[in-house]
């Protein structure tokens, strides 16, 4: 095994990954609508069932994190694969509310395995790491694309419990083949050239930095979970009998997540070649005039002005991550980005009741959107604290 061949199979788990994690995540809010005529239940009393295992999701990212750290990078991803598949697919078995949310929970305890090994495995390489996080970014967006697609028309066409199935089987697929590479050599662990690699920044950059990009990670978090929570149901509210069906509301939200998909690219691009402040404080800025202009949209234009706000959202992903591990020292990157998950991911913790308090008080989601135009503009302030970081463009491609 070659380390160059190791590292393309390491980038390639590392994206499929992304994929999974963010697309069993997002199985149950488009199942979901099913559940309302299946069950007789309301959604807001649904939606809340999601709650423990958004939770566990980011929760679970720190110990993760650590574990990729001191342990194995590829070993963790396998556990990654392996137990969010069966989750998913012990989801499908439930035969009620509680047993909805124990396997949601244990989903999102599993997924957030993803998240902190899977990115930090990325960025150990600093040549060109934008480029590679756009690309890794995609397969996120997919993942984000694919559930409300995958969910919708799998629940239609087979009923709701096939929206776990056949997803879970697939992930449980794809960590036998992991698993397969790691005993057999084909993959290896570059965590000690991490160890190795001197620091990016300054020390006093490092704490400074670091900080204020929890505060933006969180308000970004924030948009992002509540905006792919809500988005089904704002979808069939709004969209005046475009759609019908749950596979039509859940081909809906997959268009807007693929087609912002490409913006992980241009978001890459962007910061490997200007400074990565100003890329990440433009895309905050921009978020803001989008969000307050959903506020009151309805019918066919809604669908590009979403797609809107998660392109900008998602563009400024490549940077954020780029600017996150220039400011952690590299031996400790994984537990560092299992931190960043925690608050990225920890706010849906607030979006799920956020998204399901805001229905059962407004039975609209107007005042949420002014909820998030709010946080989006909070987070461009204090973008503005960031240090600035210059970087002269990578000549050379990310293995």
């Amino acid at each position: 095994m070659t380390p160059s061949t190791s590292a393309r199979l390491a980038l390639g788990f590392s994206c499929v990954g992304h994929s999974f994690a963010h697309l069993l995540m997002l199985l149950y809010p488009t199942v979901v609508l099913s559940l309302e005529v299946a069950w007789n239940r309301p959604f807001e009393e649904l939606i809340a069932l999601m709650l423990v295992g958004q939770v566990l999701f980011g929760v679970g990212a720190v110990p993760a994190g650590w574990l990729g750290d001191r342990w194995s990078a590829p070993g963790m991803m396998t556990v990654f694969f392996l137990g969010t598949g069966a989750a998913a697919i012990a989801t499908g078995f439930a035969e009620g509310p509680f047993e909805i949310a124990l396997g949601l929970a244990a989903i999102g305890l599993f997924a957030s395995i993803y998240h902190p090994v899977g990115i930090a495995w990325v960025t150990r390489n600093p040549v060109n790491r934008g480029r590679a996080l756009g690309i890794n970014g995609i397969f996120g967006s997919a993942g984000t694309a694919g559930g409300a697609v995958v969910a919708g028309g799998l629940a239609t066409a087979y009923g709701w419990q096939w929206a776990f199935f056949v997803p879970g089987a697939l992930c449980v697929g794809a960590g036998l083949v992991l698993l397969a590479l790691l005993v057999g050599g084909r993959v290896g662990d570059t965590k000690d050239r991490g160890r190795s690699a001197p620091s990016e920044s300054s020390r006093g950059d490092m704490m400074r930095g670091g900080l204020i990009l929890l505060i933006t990670i969180a308000c970004s978090g924030l948009i992002y979970q509540t905006t792919s929570f809500a988005m089904p149901k704002l979808f069939e509210q709004r969209l005046g009998g475009l759609v019908d069906t749950a596979a039509g509301v859940g081909a809906m939200v997959s268009t807007v997540y693929f087609i912002s998909a490409g913006a992980q690219v241009l978001g890459g691009w962007l910061a490997d070649r200007y400074d990565l402040r100003r890329v990440y404080f433009g895309c905050w800025l921009l978020q803001i005039p989008i969000l307050g202009l959903a506020v009151t949209l309805a019918g066919p234009v809604l669908i590009p002005v979403a797609t809107l706000m998660v392109l900008i959202n998602t563009t400024a992903v490549p940077a954020e991550n780029s600017l996150f591990a220039r400011y952690t020292p590299p031996a400790w990157r994984g537990t560092a980005f299992g931190v960043k998950f925690l608050v990225s991911l920890g706010v849906a913790a607030v979006s799920v009741p956020l998204v399901g308090e805001m229905y059962r008080a407004f039975h609209e989601f107007g005042p949420l959107l002014v909820t998030l135009a709010v946080a989006a503009a909070v987070g461009a302030i204090v973008a503005l604290l960031l240090p600035a970081t210059r970087h002269a463009p990578a000549t050379q491609p990310a293995e």
